[in-house]
């Protein structure tokens, strides 16, 4: 399956937490997904899956929470397109 990246943001905050999001699409799906994450410490990740913009099927939408579920690559894909994101706006 394909994925493509359309944007990423991750910010810290006071209490050293991370907040970060990465919009992006998959191969034959209408809608575009966001994925949002958040670590206290910057080591273990816990992720919110939702539409970006406009609903879409929610079989499509379980679907891929299964596969950020089962397939590690794509997930730290993600997750690394947000912690780019960060670095480069600290810079």
């Amino acid at each position: 399956m394909t994925i493509k990246i359309l944007s990423s943001e991750m910010r810290r905050h006071e209490d050293r937490s991370f907040v970060g999001k990465t919009i992006f699409s998959l191969d034959n799906h209408k809608a575009n997904y966001e994925i949002t994450f958040f670590s206290t410490r910057g080591t273990e990740w816990d992720y919110s899956l939702s539409f970006a913009g406009e609903p879409g099927s929610e079989e499509e939408m379980l679907q891929t929470d299964a596969l950020l579920e089962t397939n590690d690559d794509i997930y730290n894909e993600l997750l690394d397109a947000a912690l780019d994101a960060q670095e480069v706006e600290e810079e």
